[in-house]
């Protein structure tokens, strides 16, 4: 095999690894996502990419919008907007906190 062909299949598979990867981590990152989640999405993604050959970015876009819309799709519902909302309340303490830290001179 030419040097040509093994680099280009080894920067096509270090592309196919960095777009999982950002896949990964911007799903971990949609509220209710959970190991599993993550889990059936890449097995997923993996095996359509087998089957057909295709890298994941021509088979479904942008890592980053894909992995919203997996989310959106794996997470119930209902999970997803119980977890926004103990988001905000956490936020809200921990802005209160921080404002009470800053009064006192903590």
């Amino acid at each position: 095999m030419p040097k040509k062909n093994r680099t280009t299949d080894a920067e096509k598979e270090k592309d196919r690894e960095k777009w999982m990867a950002r896949f990964q981590v911007r799903l971990v990152m949609q509220p209710g996502v959970d190991r599993a989640i993550v889990l059936q999405a890449v097995k997923e993604v993996t095996a359509h990419c087998a089957e057909t050959g295709e890298h994941p970015r021509t088979a479904f876009g942008d890592p980053d919008t894909y992995a919203v819309q997996t989310g959106a799709r794996l997470v119930p519902a209902d999970r997803a907007a119980r977890v926004r909302r103990n988001d905000a309340v956490v936020g809200t303490l921990g802005s209160a906190l921080k404002r009470v830290g800053e009064i006192a001179g903590l």
